[in-house]
């Protein structure tokens, strides 16, 4: 049976023991990844018992590859990265070219040519986006958090050049001494670069214009199941032909799909609806690492496995907290950032395998590569408990550890859209979607000064230059003070939720206690429940809503006679 049916053995075997895994790591509080990591172990060649076929494996790797970068990509957002740019763009840069040199310079040490030095310094100096994601949800304030935003654009910047970094290895192997191609470097780059750029310019003039139209005309079938199968064939389809017809990898091809598959509406539904299958493989991906681990590297080399660690948990991350201090975040930004760093995860495997595939890295490398991953991983959620404690106990013992804690926040410093003399008197408008939308028309089209405070801002879509509107995106107590609301006359809320809504009633009160607040509702419970608060007027009726606040304001500013 095991020999007719290796597919189904290995799937079984894989998803079976990583699912018990996966839990027993979930309620010891780590991460999950940990445990399908340890799945690979033990299904895999170098432990005893039942062993899985490799070459399978293998297979649905790649599948889990694919489906990887598809998720990256289909959540790429150049707004978020934005946003952050000043510290996340310079930041991640600097870090991964620290972390890459502390790598080189400590495998060059050991010996080893300069390509598998390389090879091994870029490992390590990526950190895997599905547990500093997970950590900062989990541990923290969220994803919306100063913090969180921050994580969120180093991730981008750092999944962006591992990109690059994928797509020109191989072109560069031969030139590392590896098994890359005979011609000379300025060929292979020359060649690379031209069918790099007819792969992109083919996804951007062509994918661009395609994949929404075909995701909207499935849609319209109704059928649930053949919007998920549209997808997941878009990601793996256009990441095998993309290989075949312009030569770039399988992941590359896959980003560029999720890429384009975000220009669409419905991208938010193909995420949703895809995630499972995603989440599948990437467990095998996961698993499929953990089977190239050999657990005897951890006794034959300790000195190395731990000079490996310090690397990932020391020297990056004390590299990425002096570099955050230096854009003058707060210490405790920063610990929380050198803290969701200290770690590696999904890039750093296929690296290593990349670099082992094209005989640049050794066995031996990847192997210790796979041990730092795996106690990097185990040790991270550790370290965000201690973040805090730590911070405290610096502050303590250091008055200018307690200079750097008290250090102005830049956020709300960023230069506004709008010039200073509209932000007196103006009104700030937290909302989204239509009503948001009109109400901004109308009073930009009266003269009427107003800031836009979007909430949620992964559906936030700047549309309209206006001088005299400045958009901030931020965390629900950041987003008032970044508003100004001090300074205005009057706050307009236009977000569903009687909780969040509350919190914000309350918070612009005990900044600016003469504020006119106004509160819009489309539901009837609502609305009663909000007209017992502190509140001037409560509008409802999705019908009237925009028309009645634009006139509500309109007459507070004098503008209807």
């Amino acid at each position: 049976m095991h020999q007719s049916l290796p597919l189904v053995t290995t799937l079984a075997g894989a998803l079976g023991v990583a699912l018990l895994l996966g839990f027993l790591a979930a309620r010891l509080k780590l991460p999950v990844i940990l445990g399908y990591l340890v799945t690979g172990i033990l299904i895999g060649p170098h432990t005893p018992g039942f062993v899985a076929n490799a070459q399978m494996a293998k297979e649905l790797a790649e599948i889990g590859v694919m489906l990887l970068m598809f998720g990256v990509g289909l959540h790429f957002s150049l707004s978020d990265l934005m946003t952050v740019r000043k510290v996340a763009l310079p930041g991640a840069v600097l870090q991964i070219i620290v972390a890459t040199a502390l790598g080189t310079w400590l495998a060059t040490s050991w010996g080893w040519a300069l390509g598998a030095s390389l090879i091994f310094g870029l490992s390590l100096s990526v950190a895997s986006t599905v547990v500093l994601l997970r950590a900062i949800e989990v541990q923290h304030d969220g994803l919306e958090s100063t913090s969180g935003r921050i994580a969120v654009g180093w991730l981008i910047v750092e999944d962006l050049a591992m990109v690059i970094v994928i797509v020109l290895l191989p072109p560069l192997a031969g030139w590392l001494n590896g098994k890359g191609v005979d011609a000379n470097l300025g060929e292979a780059l020359g060649l690379t670069f031209i069918k790099m750029s007819a792969f992109i310019a083919f996804m951007i003039i062509v994918g661009r214009k395609i994949f929404p139209k075909i995701l909207w005309h499935i849609t319209r079938t109704g059928s649930r199941e053949l919007f998920t199968l549209c997808v997941i064939a878009t990601a793996i389809s256009v990441a095998f032909i993309s290989s075949k017809l312009f030569g770039v990898s399988f992941a590359l091809g896959a980003f560029f799909a999720g890429m384009m598959m975000r220009e669409s509406p419905l991208s938010h539904r193909a995420a949703e609806e895809s995630l499972p299958l995603r989440e599948a493989f990437a467990v095998l991906f996961f698993v499929s690492v953990g089977m190239l681990f050999d657990p005897s590297v951890l006794i034959n080399h300790p000195i190395q496995v731990l000079a490996v660690v310090s690397v990932i948990i020391i020297g990056k991350s004390l590299a990425a907290a002096v570099l955050v201090l230096c854009f003058r975040y707060p210490l405790n930004t920063a610990l929380l950032i050198s803290a969701g760093l200290a770690q590696i995860g999904e890039f750093s495997f296929i690296l290593a395998a990349l670099g082992v595939e094209l005989g640049l890295l050794p066995i031996a490398g990847q192997n210790l590569i796979l041990a730092g991953a795996f106690i990097s991983i185990t040790l991270n959620p550790l370290l965000f408990k201690l973040v805090n404690p730590f911070q405290k106990w610096l502050t303590s013992k250091s008055a200018f550890a307690k200079k750097l804690q008290q250090s102005a926040n830049p956020l709300p410093a960023l230069k506004m859209i709008s010039d200073e003399k509209y932000l007196s008197s103006s009104v700030v408008l937290v909302g989204r979607g239509q009503v948001e939308k009109k109400i901004s028309r109308t009073l930009f089209n009266n003269g009427i000064p107003y800031i836009v405070s979007e909430i949620n801002h992964a559906d936030f879509k700047q549309t309209s230059a206006i001088k005299k509107r400045a958009s901030i995106k931020n965390e629900p107590a950041d987003t008032l003070f970044q508003s100004h609301v001090s300074r205005a006359s009057m706050l307009l809320i236009a977000i569903p939720g009687i909780l969040f809504v509350r919190h914000l009633i309350k918070t612009a009160r005990a900044v600016n206690p003469n504020i006119e607040i106004l509160v819009c509702s489309y539901d009837a419970e609502e609305v009663t429940l909000i007209s017992s608060e502190s509140v001037e007027k409560v509008f409802y009726s999705e019908h009237e809503l925009s028309k009645n606040v634009s006139t509500h304001i309109l007459n507070r500013y004098g503008m209807l006679k």
